[in-house]
């Protein structure tokens, strides 16, 4: 069976063995959030680095392929130091996990994170131009409270999302965001793509996630300094449009505490022009980007996504 047979967002159906998963999770996902929901914050995150721990040991198929893919992406890393980050990376995601589920909770407040040192006046310079911001993000760190701070920032954002795989989960993502007042536009909603283009002519900052293997139109450039399919998508809509281009992305503000900062990177494209060419270069200058900031916390990036394939044979 094929990947996409098994979308059901696709009306493919699962194999026995992935209802199982699924059904698996769900249940441990719903059971955490009717139980978990009373916990403080800083509880949550504790039990989420715990989960990440036992996720680790129980999920041997994707820390393996997480291993295998700390590999090509860090070769000069011995066995050990690869199976040592890829622990950590659990342990670290899960207590994001925590932080998300928190979320959940509307009235709770939700720390903003700070902007890196001239940050905000990038983003303001590429508002201020008028044609809007694609803003090109990754699954790096606590990625959903990027979202939460542009908002809460004034920046008029728009964060395009991919329906849940599984549509039990949807009705928690919906929370997650809209319940926090954020403007989202479903990737495959109808009149999805019409929606973007309007949102870059008012002047809005559109939020688009790159880094992962997407079912969408997509060519081969390097990422973490291997080729990788990544979606072309957000290139041609900012070239077409003339929008300004940043990659926006959690990073490291201190070395001991591991408090984190937003960075705003901005990309040329002044030198581009709307052809299969210039969506090539701006898409390898965006993935350059995000390859660089990943690599300054491997230990928050999802590793154990088939980024480059599953297991080699």
């Amino acid at each position: 069976m094929t990947e996409s047979a098994s979308d059901v967002r696709e009306g493919g159906r699962w194999s026995p063995l992935q209802r199982f998963k699924n059904d698996l999770l769900w249940a441990l996902v719903w059971t955490a959030v009717k139980g978990l929901g009373a916990l403080s914050p800083r509880a949550l995150h504790a039990t989420g680095r715990t989960l990440g721990r036992l996720a680790y040991v129980v999920a041997p198929a994707t820390r393996r392929l997480a291993e295998h893919n700390v590999a090509l992406a860090f070769p000069e890393l011995d066995p050990t130091a690869r199976r040592a980050l890829v622990a950590h990376t659990y342990q670290t995601l899960g207590g994001y996990l925590g932080d998300a589920l928190s979320m959940l909770h509307p009235q709770r407040p939700v720390a903003s994170i700070p902007f890196e040192t001239g940050a905000r006046e990038t983003l303001d310079r590429a508002i201020g131009e008028g044609r809007g911001v694609l803003f090109a993000s990754a699954h790096l760190g606590p990625w959903e409270r990027v979202a939460s701070t542009l908002s809460a920032a004034a920046i008029p954002f728009i964060a395009v999302a991919r329906e849940a795989y599984d549509p039990r989960f949807q009705s928690l993502y919906d929370r997650l965001r809209f319940g926090r007042g954020l403007d989202v536009i479903y990737r495959g909603s109808p009149g999805a793509g019409a929606r973007l283009v309007r949102g870059l002519r008012r002047g809005r900052v559109i939020g688009i996630p790159m880094d992962l293997a997407s079912r969408v139109p997509s060519l081969d450039v390097p990422f973490l300094g291997i080729p990788a399919r990544t979606p072309l998508g957000p290139a041609r809509l900012a070239l077409r449009t003339g929008a300004a281009v940043v990659v926006g992305v959690p990073t490291p503000s201190h070395p001991v505490t591991g408090s984190l900062e937003l960075a705003i990177d901005r990309i040329t494209t002044v030198d581009l022009h709307s052809s299969a060419e210039g969506e090539r270069i701006l898409t390898t200058r965006i993935n350059d980007v995000l390859s660089k900031r990943i690599r300054a916390m491997p230990e928050a990036w999802v590793w154990m996504h088939p980024r480059w394939g599953g297991l080699p044979m």
